[in-house]
């Protein structure tokens, strides 16, 4: 039996399309028992987006981005956010757009770029899968300062911080956002292991 098997879907509503689309849905779920259970849930609809973190082996570095998010600053985080380089799809491949993001917010054109994985990050209320790239860097790759696109409101700085230093800010809480601290374990479980 397929999820679609066990769900009948009864009325979705729109609650709004403002920056993204909130919809709210009653659907009546078939438990694992045979029975039939109605529920209502809200899911957020802000489309699939890409993450990349560039890395140097040499050097052992990464580059990072810290930039104001208000959704953490509204959940008491006083703070700006570490991140790697992120951005919505917008109907283009994950592996385009995410190139055009690292240069728009990184300022680096990189060479090969690998497709690590993909995940959802919110499955319980926001239907965003993210695909997961990796891609060595260098001095060379540079084309700019990077910042972002200050017509989205965008106000980025770049970072370029040690491998080890990155693991100390997981566990301190200077990184907190989860597409980072996931990409930044998979590299030194991997690129990094010693």
């Amino acid at each position: 039996m397929t999820v679609k098997d066990r769900i009948r879907v009864r009325e979705t509503k729109l609650l709004s399309d403002n920056w993204y689309v909130l919809k709210t849905t009653a659907f009546d779920w078939k438990r694992r028992d045979g029975t039939w259970q109605t529920q209502h849930r809200e899911h957020y609809d802000r489309g699939n987006g890409a993450v990349l973190l560039p890395y140097n082996l040499e050097n052992r570095t990464v580059l990072l981005v810290k930039q104001f998010r208000y959704p953490a600053f509204v959940n008491d985080y006083d703070d700006l956010l570490i991140e790697a380089a992120a951005g919505l799809l917008d109907d283009a491949a994950p592996e385009v757009r995410i190139r055009a993001e690292v240069e728009e917010e990184l300022g680096y054109r990189l060479g090969e770029v690998r497709k690590v994985f993909e995940a959802f990050m919110s499955p319980g209320s926001v239907t965003e899968i993210l695909h997961f790239f990796v891609a060595e860097y260098d001095a060379s790759m540079r084309i700019g300062d990077g910042g972002g696109h200050r017509d989205e409101g965008e106000d980025i700085e770049v970072l370029e911080v040690g491998i080890d230093e990155t693991l100390a800010m997981i566990a301190d809480g200077r990184i907190r956002d989860a597409k980072t601290i996931m990409l930044l374990q998979h590299l030194a479980l991997t690129a990094f292991r010693a």
